[in-house]
């Protein structure tokens, strides 16, 4: 079934001015229209296209559209569509208001003065004027919705892109709201975006999916200029840069491009870049803004700032700390007056500092930069912008925002005093309207939406009376009928949280006026219940008919139903099979009240009102037992669709078969026979199978039509349709999911297949049904039988409001009185009609606000739910009837605890009575058991529990241990010391280790392989030295022997005769080339006087060169923070020589830290040891004091004790007895602090830190002899009492005197034992203090060392930082200089080739003068035919032979035309030649030699190969100095480069030497270092002062000394210098002076004699013809060597056989040498053995020796060996008999010598080869080859 158009779309004529001209302006302005569209059809989805109507038709002239052209308004804007021949009026319903804003739409603010703003309402364009508060609208002109709305730079026009198939682009005039302009063909489906540039010639538009486009319009004459597919996804803005129109920006999802307009060959076309993300997170792009120097600075989806340049992200922006620059994404940014302005979904509006923006760069790694915003503003809470624009009003700024939360706002952005608070001018609904209903008695109407808001409106006055807010969005709505509130004041809502809250509106007005108060607002809403029947959100409110009962649906699959009374009481909940659509109580025409609930998944139920009385809710609130009837949708519309094919295709053939018999009559009436052959049917198409789609088709909204029946209206596949469906009245007991119920009447609604109807509502009357489309479109279909029927829905009107792509219409309600209708939708709009015409609605009609209940001052606010996960109605039941079975349960269990109490004190009574009696009476133990089996089940129930225990604490058992091994690795085991403390014995002193981690190996890894390195390098050159030493010698002695052998034993007569004929030639020629040397000499030595004249700036290398030197090594103190200041190269510092400074640093540190730690463990040891010899000498003097009086014994010293923090080794020793100790600790720690807390409990600590060590703590070996010592004391007094006990006799005089001296020893022993403890703890006391000052200065130096570890750190962080650019600068700088060698290299090699092509050509030009010179001789004096032969060697015959040829060939045209000119001056020739005489140069003539005659032939061939050759090798050296001449041009642009790089990376040097001069560096200085004094006094400041060593100040001061004396000698210097250039300016004159005397002299002369001056040089270099006098010598000595050669071959076979024999008897001794050898070497083996097993004692002091004897003896070894190998292979050589015998020995030799690094030996060295006879290569040429 094919849809009808929504609305009726006309033609766009224009309007018609009074002038003719313009009616031919609207023909050419339409032809052109068309033959866009003509052009859309072909065009490219990507490739931009230049659309110029001047290259398709140059021939055709094109007009230009008037500047005063409009088009009609009323001729192009969409209207309603009516069914043809229906009556239904056009006017049916007329816009009246629009209470609704889009703010979820990108851009949807627009103001063009300072009282109007404009954005788009579904299908309209709302102009709001701000100070009458009133709207005038714009329609579409297709009727698909509005996609941008866009300003001309002037606010003289704007533009709006539009929705639908091929929509158009309107441009409008401002304020006269005509239209001007019609663009069209820019999009295939909408338009998204646009945009004007800064001079308004040109407008950029977007289209969306599914094409994408971007268009450049010439706007003002409707054309096209450019297009292009912008990206493959969506495309949220275009903008034109501000600074040069030819570049665009496009972004949006997950992309941004930079566009330009190029100039191409075929045209001008738009290239886009797309920008590339990198390593940054790819991010939708909302808003960005063009720069002035070209780059883009864009926002992202988590509130940074991107900076692209050149297409790739440069820097990204943040604030301080690393925070976004927005809490969320950036949705605009403006470049405002100098000053960049960023507008963030936060709330915020930041200012930043454009200048500092625009030069960011990255600093380090991570590409962020922090910068700080230069003035922000907090717009408000709970705000959200997205979009601003900036307007002018009394010549102030004013700012228009747009909040996506629903309102607009008026903001000063001047950041001053003076500087308003945001005003927020208008609130709307945010998002998404979700219901509306109408006040059942007034013109009052209520929406809600998930922006959690309720608000009121009176659509009579068309404003907002009041708002309410909540925590969670509103979800479902109804205004309570009039039966039950009859004033109209109650509302119902449904929230999202399942909370259902009753409200209540009403007139603060009627409430008394308390003191101080003023009820001046229109409505207030009052919140009188709330109560949580669902766990999901609401979906659905319905009032009984008779308001005695509400039903509520919800998503969570429930209908609870509620009492209406003053306060709503629960009566039950019943479970339905899906989420609740749509709720619908039986209208009062039905005889029960019945509730019909649609669910969305296809199932419809129908339920009677439950009765309060009829159900018990003790328990729960769900009624099971509840009447219901099911019907379940089952799909039909496949099989509605077959059958229409059915039809379709039976209603062809009918009319076929009617076809066929009219023809045939015809030609029977014709008198025509027919003879009827039977047809062949065609082969029809397979029907297409029933479809049922898996997934129910969603129901959107239905309404009963009679008791049990009723219309279902559906999306999806099902859609299309109304359908009249009808309960089963005997299948209750199915089950509902296995139902499949079909409807028994079917309706097709046109155009519904993909656009169905979502609400449906009816008036009062019913005589009109409402319908909301999917589409935003509004439709009304008249009922005149107020059934529905096939024929009644046949004709309708329709007209698009909402927008068309997300505007599906959310709710539709007309006014009690049917005089309004009111519509709501998915794009956030509202908007009220008038039904009928507007002249209908009377002015005098006003809303009337319900008046407050009576007491409602008085009542105490309700309870709200604000919690949203607050549990429900039915939960709050289960929850207590839980509490109360658990409160049951616990009672029985307190009952049977008191009945086992009662039962152990039995039992015990028992026990005691059993004590009490006699044993033999008592019961044992055993005997109570009943049954010994039940313990033995109860321990083995122990042991598995704890078994079980054990395994599930076995995973944390091994995690715990685990965490401890790694807390050991990660804080123990890394620590190379602990830190130990150790405390002086008799003072406060103490000295602790450093606490060092272990260093890592890294730090520690050498590198001792340089030396090797060296000394392989070292003996590498040796062994080359010693080779080339070898070599040379042997070349030497080579020499002399082919010198010796040269030498001719005999000469011959003839062979004298030869030598004095060379030799009168070589003194002629010795003689003229002296002369020419001599000359040459001369004007050489010449030549280089004068290139040694210095020029008048030459400077004396040696002085420049010890300039530089001193230059380089002396002093320059300039200081670094100079302008001037340049960093040294040995200076220059980067990363990662920083990087050993700091790893140099370190280890060093560590190493004295680690030596001071092994210093003061040691001193640690030393007090083990000493309180050890304490504790000895101690029990010694206890017990020598046993047999002293106790007057007599000294004061026992004090045993020292070790501290905790001495001994932090033991911390880590622990049993478990320790452990259960420390836990016991631990728990009594945890008891007392729960006590006394706050109580002081330092006493405690400090009493338990000074207690004396236990046993435990101390050393076990030290406890162990303490006992022992104890034990021995002990014993000895016990037995000294015994004795005195028992010898109770008086002593004698000599025991007397023994007991005299013992007593004496005594006293002495202890002295000596007290003074030798004294002096251990003194001097270990002594020992520490001693140390201890050693570590201070060490603390010092290691502060020093911190302190410059952190400077130089410091420094690493900067060098890290600028190394990446230094690296690119050093990197370019080698890439420069290599590039410059290569260059340089092929420069020689092109100087080379010249040099080698300029020898050619001389050779050449050589060569034909010898030519033209044999000519001549063998021409002879007087020859009568020389003119002849001249003629016939200079002719050019061949050479223009060869060129006719090239010519026929088709050669270039360049050599083509040289072709024809050379031929033709051969032509020309020989024409000449003509002219005196017939010439011939084929026939030798009459009386001419024969022979000379052929020789001038050839000479003329040889002529023109050498002019060939020299022709060629002249174009050769050409294009090598073409190419030479090309590259040095490079070459100098390479070598400013170079010198251009250089210098930045010198700049560069300078820029980060600055960079580390900004870091503090601290000079810990002693006052006495301090010389800086200002009166005396030291300066608070230091800021002007500079730290020097002394050695450095010293030199200075010596330096400034022998500087004063090195200049008073280099004045002597000077000055002695300038007489002696005084000196020589004078002889030089003189010198002139006579040479031109001498000039004048020698001329006279010349002229005297000669008659004229002579060259003579040219004289001197005269000589006679050598070549001919050596071409003689040269035929005689031929004809001797001629005659010679057979007598030579015969003795050179002789003396080769002679050698043979000696070669081979040389063979024979030198194998008898090479046995002795071996045997040698046996010997020398078997010696080597003895040596290493003889091992004696003996042999020890002379090991070094026979280690060198053996080396000897091995290196003699490994010579024999390569003496053996050579001889071998001279004996295989010898073996060949041929004729190359001395060559293959020569390269033997020379092997050997590259085999040996030293000489051989003398006998080694002589070889046969002085008898061999050298022949010489022309000899060995010409001999015939031997048998």
């Amino acid at each position: 079934m094919e849809a009808a158009p929504e609305e009726s779309k006309t033609s766009l004529p224009k309007e018609s001015s009074t002038a003719e001209e313009q009616e031919e302006e609207v023909e050419q302005v339409e032809s052109d229209i068309e033959n866009i569209d003509a052009e859309d059809v072909l065009e490219e989805e990507d490739n931009s296209e230049v659309l110029l109507e001047a290259q398709k038709k140059p021939e055709k002239v094109e007009k230009k559209i008037s500047e005063t052209f409009f088009y009609n308004y009323e001729d192009i804007y969409s209207r309603p569509f009516v069914t043809e021949d229906s009556g239904i009026p056009i006017n049916l319903l007329t816009l009246k208001h629009s209470f609704g804003y889009d703010c979820t739409r990108s851009v949807n603010l627009l103001p063009m003065d300072s009282k109007t703003l404009i954005y788009i309402a579904g299908n309209q364009v709302v102009l709001l004027d701000l100070k009458t508060k009133s709207q005038s609208y714009i329609r579409s002109s297709g009727g698909g919705g509005i996609g941008f709305i866009t300003a001309h730079p002037t606010k003289q026009y704007f533009a709006v892109g539009e929705k639908g198939k091929k929509p158009n682009l309107i441009i409008y005039d401002y304020p006269s709201l005509r239209p001007y302009r019609i663009l069209q063909g820019g999009t295939e489906e909408a338009y998204v975006f646009g945009d004007f540039n800064d001079a308004g010639t040109l407008l950029a538009s977007i289209g969306s999916s599914p094409d994408y486009m971007l268009t450049i319009w010439d706007w003002k004459q409707e054309k096209i200029v450019l297009r292009s597919k912008a990206f493959s996804q969506d495309v949220y803005k275009v903008t034109f840069s501000a600074d040069n129109e030819e570049q665009l920006t496009t972004s949006g999802v997950g992309h941004i491009r930079f566009w330009k307009m190029a100039l191409t060959f075929t045209g001008l076309k738009l290239q886009g870049a797309l920008g590339r993300f990198g390593k940054t997170a790819v991010t939708d792009i909302i808003g960005y803004v063009e720069l002035p120097d070209g780059k883009v600075i864009s926002g992202t989806e988590w509130g940074n700032l991107l900076l692209w340049e050149g297409g790739l992200i440069k820097v990204e922006l943040c604030r301080a700390g690393h925070k976004p620059c927005h809490s969320g994404p950036v949705s605009q940014l403006i470049l405002d007056e100098g000053e960049l302005v960023t507008v963030g979904k936060d709330g915020f509006i930041r200012i930043w500092n454009f200048e500092a923006i625009d030069a960011a760069d990255s600093v380090d790694d991570t590409g962020l930069l922090e910068v700080e915003p230069m003035n922000e503003l907090h717009v408000g809470r709970n705000v959200s912008l997205s979009f601003m624009s900036k307007i002018h009003d009394s010549g102030q700024p004013v700012w228009y925002a747009q909040d996506t939360n629903g309102a607009i706002w008026k903001l000063d952005l001047t950041f001053s005093n003076m500087t308003h608070d945001p005003e927020c001018l208008y609130t709307f609904h945010s998002g998404r309207i979700e219901a509306v209903s109408v006040s059942p008695i007034t013109y009052l109407m209520a929406t809600t939406a998930l922006d959690r808001s309720v608000r009121i409106f009176d659509f009579i006055s068309n404003s907002e009376l009041s708002e309410i807010k909540f925590k969670q969005g509103g979800t479902a709505l109804m205004w309570a009928p009039h039966v039950v509130n009859p004033k109209g004041g109650l509302i119902a809502v449904g929230f999202e949280d399942g909370v259902v809250r009753i409200i209540e509106v009403y007139d603060p007005k009627g409430l008394p006026v308390l003191a101080g108060q003023n009820n001046t607002q229109n409505a207030e809403i009052n919140l009188k219940q709330a109560f949580k029947p669902h766990a999901a959100a609401v979906t659905a409110l319905a009032y009984e008919r008779n308001g005695d009962v509400l039903a509520t649906g919800s998503k969570d699959k429930t209908v609870f139903f509620f009492a209406v009374e003053d306060e709503y009481k629960p009566i039950g909940f019943i479970c339905v099979p899906g989420p609740v659509q749509a709720l619908q109580w039986s209208p009062p025409s039905h005889v029960k009240s019945t509730l019909l609930i649609l669910c969305e998944n296809g199932f419809v139920l129908q339920v009677p009102a439950p009765l309060p009385e009829e159900h018990d809710t003790v328990s729960t609130y769900q009624i099971k037992n509840l009447p219901t009837q099911y019907f379940h949708f089952y799909s039909i519309k496949s099989r509605i669709k077959l059958e229409e094919e059915i039809a379709l295709r039976e209603k062809k053939k009918q009319e076929k078969e009617k076809e066929r018999l009219e023809w045939i009559k015809r030609q029977q009436e014709m008198g025509k026979e027919i003879e009827e052959e039977p047809e062949e049917e065609p082969q029809e198409e397979p029907l297409p199978p029933l479809y049922i789609p898996e997934e129910p088709s969603p129901i959107l909204c239905g309404f009963y039509s009679s008791p049990g029946k009723f219309w279902l209206s559906l999306g999806g596949y099902d859609s299309g349709f109304l359908y009249h469906c009808e309960f089963s009245s005997n299948d209750h007991q199915e089950d509902p999911e296995n139902r499949q119920d079909e409807p028994f009447e079917v309706i097709p609604i046109e155009g519904t297949d993909n656009n169905p109807i979502h609400r449906i509502s009816f008036c009062t009357s019913r005589l009109l049904m409402f319908c909301g489309m999917q589409n935003g479109a509004l439709r009304v279909y008249p009922l005149k039988d107020k059934d529905l029927t096939v024929n009644t829905l046949k004709e309708y009107w329709s007209f698009n409001v909402h927008d068309n792509g997300y505007g599906q219409i959310q709710g539709i309600c007309s006014s009690h009185d049917d005089r309004f209708l009111i519509t709501c939708g998915g794009d956030g709009n509202i908007f009220s009609f008038n039904i009928l015409s507007p002249e209908d609605v009377h002015k005098e009609l006003k809303a009337k606000i319900p008046s407050p209940r009576s007491g409602l001052e008085k009542e105490k606010a309700a309870e709200d739910i604000e919690d949203p996960d607050a549990d429900n109605i039915e939960e709050v039941k289960q929850k207590k009837e839980y509490e109360r079975k658990m409160k049951e349960a616990e009672g029985k269990k307190k009952k049977k605890r008191e009945e086992l109490i009662a039962l152990r004190h039995e039992f015990l009574l028992l026990l005691q009575k059993n004590q009490e009696l006699p044993k033999h009476m008592q019961l044992h133990r055993e005997q109570y058991e009943m049954d010994h089996r039940i313990f033995e089940e109860l321990e083995r129930q122990t042991a598995q529990r704890i078994q079980s225990v054990q395994k599930e604490l076995a995973w944390e058992h091994e995690k715990h241990l685990i965490g401890l091994q790694k807390l050991q690795n990660q804080f123990r085991d890394s620590l190379e010391f602990e830190t130990v403390v150790v405390h002086a014995i008799q003072s406060n002193h103490q000295i602790s280790t450093y606490r060092l981690l272990a260093m890592s190996e890294k730090y520690y890894q050498e590198c001792p392989s340089w030396k090797k390195t060296v000394l392989k390098g070292e003996w590498k050159e040796a062994e080359k030295k010693i080779i080339r030493e070898t070599r040379r010698s042997d070349d030497r002695i080579f020499e002399d022997e082919v010198e010796e052998l040269k030498m001719p034993e005999i000469r011959k007569p003839t062979t004298r005769y030869i030598e004095s004929k060379r030799k009168q030639i070589r003194r002629i020629v010795e003689k003229s080339d002296k002369v020419k040397a001599k000359i040459m000499k001369r004007k050489a030595e010449w030549d280089e006087l004068y290139e040694s004249k210095p020029s008048d700036d030459y400077e004396n290398p040696k002085d420049v060169e010890d300039i530089r030197k001193a230059q380089e090594n002396m002093g320059c103190y300039e200081l670094k923070t100079a302008t001037n200041y340049r960093v040294p190269e040995h200076k220059h510092m980067n990363a990662a020589k920083k990087v050993m400074q700091l790893t140099s640093l370190e280890v060093l540190t560590h190493k004295k830290k680690v030596n001071m730690n092994k210093e003061i463990m040691s001193l640690r040891d030393l007090k083990v040891s000493i309180i050890d010899e304490i504790k000895c000498l101690v029990q010694e003097l206890k017990s020598i004091q046993a047999a002293l009086d106790l007057s007599e014994r000294l004061p026992l010293p004090l045993i020292p004790q070790l501290h905790p923090d001495e001994v932090p080794e033991k911390k880590f020793e622990y049993d478990s007895d320790i452990l259960l100790k420390f836990k016991e600790e631990q728990e009594a720690k945890a008891k007392l602090q729960e006590k006394l807390e706050g109580s002081p409990s330092s006493d405690v600590l400090r009493h338990g830190f000074l207690r004396a060590p236990s046993i435990k703590e101390i050393d076990p070996m030290a406890q162990v002899a303490g006992t022992q010592a104890m034990e021995i004391a002990s014993s000895v007094v016990t037995e000294q009492r015994k004795v005195l006990g028992t010898e109770k006799a008086e002593p004698t005089e000599m025991e007397l005197e023994i007991l005299k001296r013992e007593k004496i020893k005594n006293l002495y022993l202890q002295e000596t034992l007290v003074k030798k403890i004294n002096a251990l703890v003194i001097n270990f006391d002594a020992e520490l203090r001693f140390l201890r000052h050693k570590k201070l200065k060490l603390d010092v130096q290691m502060k020093s060392a911190d302190l410059r570890y952190i400077t130089w750190y410091e420094e690493l962080l900067i060098l890290k930082n600028l190394e990446k650019h230094e690296n690119l600068l050093q990197e370019h700088i080698n890439n420069l200089i290599s590039e410059q060698e290569d260059m340089q290299s092929k420069l020689n090699s092109y100087l080379a080739q010249m040099e080698d092509r300029k020898c050619e050509i001389v050779k050449l030009q050589e060569c034909e003068k010898a030519l033209y010179a044999n000519f001549q001789a063998s021409l002879g004096e007087g020859n009568e035919f020389a003119h002849f032969l001249t003629k016939v060697l200079k002719k050019k015959i061949e050479c223009t032979e060869k060129k006719e040829v090239e010519r026929e060939a088709g050669e270039e045209d360049e050599n083509e035309e040289e072709n024809d000119e050379e031929s033709s001056l051969g032509i020309d020739e020989e024409n000449s030649g003509s002219e005196d005489e017939v010439f011939d140069d084929t026939v030798c003539p009459n009386n001419c030699s024969e022979a000379l005659f052929q020789n001038t032939i050839q000479l003329r061939q040889k002529r023109l190969d050498i002019e060939k050759a020299l022709t060629e090798e002249k174009k050769v050296a050409a294009d090598l100095k073409k190419k030479y001449n090309a590259l040095v041009k490079k070459a100098k642009v390479v070598e400013i480069s170079l010198n251009t790089t250089e210098k930045e990376l010198e700049t560069f040097q300078w820029e980060k030497q600055q960079r580390l001069n900004d870091l503090y560096v601290v000079v810990p200085l002693k006052l006495h270092q301090v010389e800086y004094l200002v009166n005396g006094e030291m300066p608070s400041d230091f800021s002007q002062a500079l730290v020097f060593t002394n050695q450095t100040l010293e030199y200075l001061q010596r330096r400034i000394v022998d500087l004063r004396n090195e200049k008073i000698m280099q004045r002597e210097i000077y000055k002695v210098a300038q007489e002696q250039h005084k000196q020589l300016v004078q002889d030089k004159k003189e010198m002139e002076t006579e040479i031109r005397r001498l000039e004048e002299k020698c001329n006279h002369l010349m002229m005297k004699k000669f008659g004229r001056l002579v060259d003579f040089e040219a004289v001197q270099a005269h000589s006679v013809n050598i070549h001919m006098e050596e071409l003689k010598v040269q035929i005689m000595q031929k004809e001797y060597e001629h005659s010679l050669e057979l007598k030579e071959w015969e003795e050179r076979i002789l003396d080769l056989r002679q050698q043979l024999m000696k070669l081979t008897k040389e063979n024979t001794s030198k194998l008898q040498q090479l046995n002795q050898f071996c045997l040698e070497k046996q010997q020398l083996e078997t010696k080597l053995t003895s040596l290493k097993n003889d091992l004696g004692a003996e042999f020890q002091d002379t090991r070094t020796t026979a280690i060198k004897e053996k080396a000897r003896l091995e290196s003699r070894l490994k010579h024999m060996a390569r003496d053996t190998a050579l001889l071998k292979e001279e004996i295989h050589l010898l073996s060949r008999k041929d004729g190359c015998l001395r060559e293959e020995l020569a390269l033997l030799r020379r092997k050997n010598e590259c085999l040996f690094l030293q000489p051989s030996l003398p006998q080694d060295s002589e070889t046969p080869t002085e008898s061999f006879p050298v022949l010489k290569p022309k000899a060995v040429a010409n001999s015939p080859s031997l048998p």
